[in-house]
């Protein structure tokens, strides 16, 4: 018989794959240049150009070897060019046998969640979060404990974090810098958190795992990302080159255990077994090359920034409310009525596609991806103001 859980899994709507199939059959319909779509973080940036000279170069070489397996944590020499680059950026001493090569940070957090927690336990999470992270919490046979963010600054709360942790918590989930609102944690906030959680592991008697979700870590407009395993040992850092290398569809990513952590080389192991028990071994291999090769590349984060400024402006200038966003390429703005929901699908008759919270853990908001061309942003503005005016009226 099918398995009713996985079918429910299937059938569940996804807002955000909702709204960006219904901005594929609007711009059919109507031309794409009057569809205003900033449903998805699809980055619009070109991926660098060593990326394109890499693949072009290895897709010249050998082609047995090239799509050959990597073994299942991926190829020896990628993890160790990823552990010498976290040495070098972070002053912090990695080691190939703590890194997991991996799909995306999709498979990371889904290994990540599965190696550290037991069915029955509590994984907790910051309001609002990113919406598969309780789907991969469900899975392992956990349940989901949301802790609202601090208003305005979108900080964590450590005070409420420490009263939702409790006998069952084994996980924190962290994402800085955060989508859907772009708030970058600021050290003070992850050392006050740092600080809990080892009183909280003494208190309870079991181990609190952190796990760092940072697919946007290059994605900043000046604000200072700090490196969490430096200040809480037993993190598990997930990563993407989704959005750093603009590559969201190649699903390239790792896993990295602090080396610090007293139980980092089980938990490296714990990881390597649930990639194993999920499928999710052997890295796209072409893709690790390129990743090894492009570590260190630079992110053209200017183009984000110029889009940013224009969106901000335009909306500022309508009198929308938002939060300014430090990091990653999404605006979080306050929706003109408490059902975000409804704001949204009023939206789509002036042809703009949004996000409502509901599906990020919080009511009353909208998310808009800004990762898309300027042009299409400048176009939007005489839309904004369209569905201002339907309120004000």
């Amino acid at each position: 018989m099918i398995n009713e859980k996985m079918y429910g899994l299937g059938d569940e709507p996804s807002v955000i794959r909702e709204l960006f199939a219904y901005g594929l059959a609007r711009k059919a319909e109507i031309g794409a240049e009057n569809v205003f779509d900033y449903s998805i973080g699809n980055p619009s940036v070109p991926a660098p150009v060593l990326v394109r000279d890499t693949m072009e170069e290895l897709i010249a070489g050998d082609p047995v070897a090239l799509h050959a397996y990597s073994p299942a944590a991926g190829l020896p020499e990628v993890r160790q060019a990823i552990a010498d680059s976290i040495t070098q950026r972070y002053d912090f001493p990695a080691t190939a046998a703590h890194v997991y090569m991996t799909a995306g940070a999709a498979a990371a957090l889904a290994a990540s969640i599965a190696a550290v927690t037991h069915p029955g336990d509590e994984v907790v999470v910051v309001a609002p979060y990113f919406p598969e992270y309780r789907t991969w919490i469900e899975a392992a046979g956990c349940t989901v404990v949301e802790v609202p963010a601090s208003v305005p600054s979108f900080q964590p709360d450590v005070e409420a974090l420490a009263a939702a942790i409790g006998p069952k918590t084994s996980a924190v989930i962290i994402n800085s810098p955060n989508n859907p609102v772009g708030a970058v944690y600021t050290r003070e906030s992850l050392e006050a958190l740092a600080a809990m959680l080892r009183a909280k592991e003494e208190e309870l008697g079991r181990p609190l795992y952190l796990i760092s979700d940072e697919p946007y870590r290059e994605i900043t407009y000046g604000a200072e990302v700090p490196w969490v395993p430096a200040l809480y040992a037993r993190t598990i850092v997930c990563y993407s080159y989704s959005k750093a290398l603009s590559l969201p569809g190649e699903r390239i990513g790792w896993v990295y255990v602090s080396d610090t952590a007293p139980d980092g080389d089980e938990l490296s192991v714990a990881i390597a077994g649930a990639g194993r028990a999920l499928g999710y071994v052997c890295a796209p291999v072409l893709l690790q090359r390129v990743a090894a090769r492009c570590v260190n590349e630079p992110s053209d984060v200017a183009a984000y920034a110029e889009n940013r400024r224009i969106l901000t402006e335009g909306l500022a200038s309508l009198g929308y409310e938002y939060v300014e966003p430090d990091g990653a390429f999404y605006l979080w703005v306050r929706a003109l009525e408490p059902d975000a929901n409804a704001f949204s699908e009023r939206a789509k008759e002036c042809e703009l596609l949004i996000v409502p919270s509901d599906s990020f853990g919080v009511p009353g908001w909208v998310r808009l991806s800004y990762c898309i061309a300027r042009d299409t942003i400048e176009r939007s503005m005489p839309a904004f103001a369209a569905l201002k005016e339907s309120y004000d009226n």
